[in-house]
């Protein structure tokens, strides 16, 4: 039995095989790209067979440049009355559009202007994940320079998202134990696994890697160099059955990601204290990582962003608000002072 084809592959073939002839020979002066990017298992690299249950199609998305919606519109006609309707078995898709409108569809941003750190911080990060994943399979029109201009945060940006991810976890340790004291130990594991998620976003900046969406958030983790070091502790928290066993496995993965993010240099190293808040039964890790971060940055921008939301938030909600036309409202509550 054949080995079935990956998303990627599949849509390779499909692009190769029936689309790139009609270009060339309706279109024989067309600078293009063709792509597989966006929404999907496939784009990730994650696609299986159960995948293949529901919407499967071998899809192609061609981008063309300098172009009207007119001529966008007799590209994609053209395409889509000769290609066939299967290929290998399965349902096509094509999609046509210009390099610069579909990213202003998928992100609601202007590729031709440049991005502060607002624009960078409004931006859904499995959005980005999406449209630098994928492959490019022809490129004419320089949508792999766009898609490296988006393969990650700037500099300044990446620090004060940073910032806001050792935020997330520094005030929730102590409560671990303060609500498992109380007797409430459902409680005491839904806040270890807020933080055991948290200590995974942190990892994946740490990383330097985009987030993809909740579906695929742990698959992705795996990939990770951190997570064989991790994985084992954060197991250790989720499988705990009393406070203080989550809380001495909170601590050796606070460690963990410590060990990590020091090895980046982009400070100098900082070292784990293990307190007690109020002289309280509850080990709280501590290392002043916001304060040595937010002296990274340069931007004033990045830095005005850093003064007004210290703490973060901003970074979650625009998870929340994630489609493309909430952006410039997410964008405007970044700008507010906290």
């Amino acid at each position: 039995m054949a080995k079935r084809k990956s998303g990627i592959e599949l849509s390779e073939a499909f692009y190769r095989a029936k689309i790139r002839p009609v270009l060339v020979d309706v279109f024989p002066r067309l600078a293009h790209a063709a792509a597989l990017m966006g929404r999907g298992s496939e784009v990730l690299g994650f696609d299986d067979d159960m995948s293949t249950d529901h919407d499967w199609t071998a899809r192609v998305t061609i981008l063309i440049d300098n172009a009207d919606a007119d001529e966008v519109e007799s590209v994609q006609r053209e395409l889509r009355a000769a290609i066939p309707a299967k290929f290998n078995d399965v349902p096509t898709g094509l999609n046509v559009n210009t390099v610069a409108g579909y990213f202003q569809n998928q992100l609601n941003l202007d590729i031709t202007e440049e991005w502060d750190a607002y624009d960078w911080v409004s931006l859904p990060e499995h959005r980005l994940c999406a449209v630098t994943s994928g492959a490019v399979f022809h490129d004419e029109v320089d949508l792999r320079a766009v898609r490296e201009r988006l393969s990650y945060y700037p500099n300044d940006v990446w620090y004060y998202l940073l910032v806001a991810g050792w935020w997330r976890l520094h005030p929730e340790m102590n409560l671990v134990g303060r609500s498992g004291y109380t007797g409430d130990d459902l409680g005491s594991a839904l806040i270890a696994a807020e933080m055991v998620s948290a200590l995974m976003h942190l990892s994946f900046l740490i990383e330097r890697r985009y987030a993809p969406y909740r579906k695929w958030f742990g698959t992705a983790f795996t990939q990770l160099d951190i997570a064989e070091d991790l994985s084992p502790e954060l197991e250790r928290v989720l499988g705990s059955n009393s406070w203080q066993d989550r809380e001495r496995a909170l601590a050796t993965a606070y460690e963990v990601v410590t060990t990590a993010y020091n090895a980046l240099n982009i400070s100098d190293p900082l070292a784990l204290e293990r307190t007690r808040l109020w002289e309280r039964p509850f080990t709280v890790m501590w290392a002043d990582f916001p304060t040595a971060l937010s002296a990274q940055i340069k931007d004033p921008v990045t830095q005005e962003l850093t003064r007004k939301w210290p703490a973060g938030g901003v970074d979650q909600v625009r998870d929340i608000l994630c489609l493309p036309r909430h952006r410039h409202a997410v964008r405007q509550l970044c700008t507010l002072e906290r």
